[in-house]
């Protein structure tokens, strides 16, 4: 797990720091799309009463190939 560097106080990040917090900031932006997109099915993200064993697993598994899907039948721009 990556996670960004903090200022020190009274102190000023060097710029390889600073490098690395946009980096870590970058792929932090993609996660968070792909957990948005993912909680567009909304079994994800309603309060799940269901007890059957392993079905909660299903259920996030089965998000994520949505997701996926989407992902890959999207229509291509063209600019």
């Amino acid at each position: 797990m990556l996670q960004p560097k903090k200022k020190p106080p009274k102190r000023e990040l060097s710029d390889s720091d600073k490098q690395r917090n946009r980096e870590i900031s970058k792929e932090r932006v993609k996660v968070e799309h792909h957990i948005g997109g993912i909680k567009r099915s909304q079994i994800v993200m309603q309060k799940f009463r269901n007890r059957k064993e392993h079905y909660l697993n299903d259920v996030m598994e089965t998000a994520c190939g949505l997701h996926n899907f989407r992902l890959s039948h999207r229509p291509v721009k063209v600019a």
